[in-house]
């Protein structure tokens, strides 16, 4: 017998009466577990230094950011995401710093796994914040980036980083090809159970500009931008492509960048591939959320759950979110 869909038979509404009802059949659910905190680190001792683009996260130097490591272990906070903020002097057109083993993200991998071995630790593969022009490459005399010799740059990068301890490199440059020669060069070295998470959707966003204050990159790009590499936020079809060679060259997982307004991205890139689909709810998003709400146009922690729990219903498996820590908080005392 075929079942009756049409009301008064069928009332919706019967379960979303009472709560007990509605979390019986909730489909989706945001634990700890999909949280990774990105976390911008600098050159000093007990300092910390505001974004004011960004309400509420803080540069930390090393010392400090073991101490809120631990606090973010306590709270079951699973992975972090560092981002270095290169001095001035240290920047070149070469970007030689980048994989420099006595530079500041090397070494904030090796103190954090001496004092929190159990947290994930993520590392940006990318020249930009060592770069006196701010572009994610080596250019040339006309200032295109170069791709071959840009990846070339990215391998000695992402070996640093695996020989200082990282758990998970995740080249966010979008050279063609880097994946492939970042996990050759990997297995050659002996570092066959390092991660690559690859930003392989990464689009040429205006999200980015908090971001770009937060590491210092945004006074050396000058208004330029980057659309010679990043992905056209008008395609959909071509982000397929660009996962397919990611995870045919070797990654182990999947970003897109940024979260809320590709959420179409996530979707298709987890049913079509049913691989690790990770996803940035990136710096300019969080700061829209923080702005409605000190402005009071939006109630904080229900408006937060709800844009993370957006993530978890597209399909993502990981979220990227500065809000990480009060949620695991929230998720604590609920």
């Amino acid at each position: 017998m075929k079942a009756n869909r049409f009301f008064p038979a069928s009332r919706p509404r019967r379960m979303r009466e009472h709560d007990f009802s509605r979390r019986l059949m909730a489909e989706h659910q945001l634990t700890v577990n999909d949280l990774i905190y990105p976390m911008f680190i600098i050159e000093g001792k007990n300092q910390r230094q505001t974004i004011a683009s960004m309400p509420g996260i803080e540069r930390l130097t090393l010392d400090l950011l073991v101490s809120e490591a631990k606090e973010l272990v306590a709270l079951g906070i699973p992975a972090i995401a560092l981002f270095p903020v290169t001095p001035a002097e240290s920047k070149s057109l070469e970007a030689e710093e980048a994989w420099n083993p006595d530079g500041l993200a090397q070494r904030a991998v090796r103190l954090l796994k001496q004092h929190t071995p159990e947290l994930g630790i993520i590392t940006d593969v990318a020249l930009d914040p060592f770069t006196t022009h701010g572009q994610d490459g080596i250019i040339d005399e006309q200032g295109y980036v170069q791709n071959d010799i840009t990846t070339a740059a990215l391998v000695k990068q992402a070996l640093s980083h695996a020989e200082a301890g990282a758990d998970i490199v995740a080249p966010s440059d979008m050279m063609d090809g880097r994946i492939g020669a970042i996990r050759e060069a990997l297995e050659e070295a002996g570092f066959v159970n390092t991660r690559i998470l690859a930003y392989s959707a990464k689009y040429a966003s205006n999200y980015y500009g908090p971001f770009r204050d937060a590491v210092g990159s945004a006074g050396n790009l000058k208004g330029g931008n980057k659309k010679n590499y990043q992905m056209d936020p008008a395609n959909s079809n071509e982000a397929l492509h660009e996962v397919a060679m990611d995870l045919e060259e070797g990654a182990d997982m999947i970003m897109v960048k940024p979260g809320m307004p590709y959420l179409d991205i996530v979707r298709r890139v987890k049913d079509e591939f049913s691989v690790p689909t990770f996803a940035y709810q990136v710096s300019g998003e969080y700061a829209m959320h923080m702005a409605a709400i000190q402005n009071g146009w939006l109630a904080e922690q229900p408006v937060i759950m709800e844009s993370l729990l957006a993530f978890k219903r597209a399909g993502a498996d990981g979220i990227l979110t500065y809000f990480a820590k009060k949620v695991a908080i929230w998720l604590k005392q609920a």
